[in-house]
């Protein structure tokens, strides 16, 4: 593990406390897999020297980690990495780490299945209370899409376009989740983005479209359909899964 907290910006060490830089370098190298779930971290006594920190700035370290899901300290027996899947992904810390490397196919299929869970419910709900100026935000992030030159610009207006059906549903949870995950989702969209290819942008903003106008007409079952498309059809072009129906 020595080897790679050596990895990390010095000036990243330096522009931190003790305690949130023992936080960070720990937490990034749980994430990277160094050293996996089910194993165990070094001892404390090699973890303080090795970050300069008192034993009790890395004890107060590792309740925040552990705070995280992401370790399991017992005495007499040393500090294990938890499961992935006991991990808080709503964490932004956690969330952070993971995008600062190299996420995994798993950790995006991950979160299309979120978004799977809870998106197409948001467009209903959507459907239902938009107001005027909700609909005309919509339809402007759409025409964002619509206009945007390069897969950065377009994954952005994609993203503020979903963002606008969040705070259309109206549902405080959901708006807090976008908040959260907000970073991940942008990331998703930009793997399930297109490169600039006119032809394959229209298409998904054609697609798109058909949310924005399924909503305007207070449609909500149309709202819920078109974007389980949407979804699936980005998944379909990240990882090839076939699409389980079309609009």
């Amino acid at each position: 593990m020595k080897q790679l907290f050596d990895q990390f910006d010095p000036r990243q060490r330096e522009s931190r406390g003790s305690h949130g830089r023992v936080v960070e370098g720990i937490g990034q190298a749980i994430v990277a897999g160094q050293p996996p779930p089910g194993d165990l971290l070094p001892k404390d006594e090699e973890l303080a020297e090795q970050f300069g920190v008192s034993r009790t700035v890395l004890r107060e370290a590792m309740k925040t980690l552990a705070a995280k899901g992401m370790v399991s300290p017992k005495a007499r027996v040393g500090t294990s990495i938890r499961p992935r899947h006991e991990w808080n992904m709503f964490d932004a810390q956690v969330l952070r780490w993971h995008l600062d490397g190299e996420p995994s196919d798993s950790f995006y299929e991950q979160l299309f299945e979120m978004r799977l869970a809870f998106e197409p419910h948001a467009a209903a709900l959507a459907a239902r209370k938009s107001s005027d100026k909700d609909i005309t935000r919509i339809q402007t992030c759409l025409a964002a899409m619509r206009s945007a030159e390069g897969k950065a610009e377009f994954s952005l207006a994609d993203f503020e376009f979903h963002q606008a059906i969040f705070d259309a549903a109206g549902n405080a949870f959901f708006f807090s989740v976008v908040s959260l995950v907000g970073a991940a989702l942008l990331s998703l969209l930009r793997q399930s983005s297109p490169e600039p290819k006119p032809g394959q942008q229209v298409k998904i903003c054609n697609d798109h479209q058909r949310i924005a106008d399924a909503i305007a007409a207070k449609d909500e079952a149309a709202a819920r359909a078109a974007m389980q498309v949407v979804i699936e059809v980005g998944w379909a072009r990240v990882f090839g899964h076939e699409i389980s129906g079309e609009i």
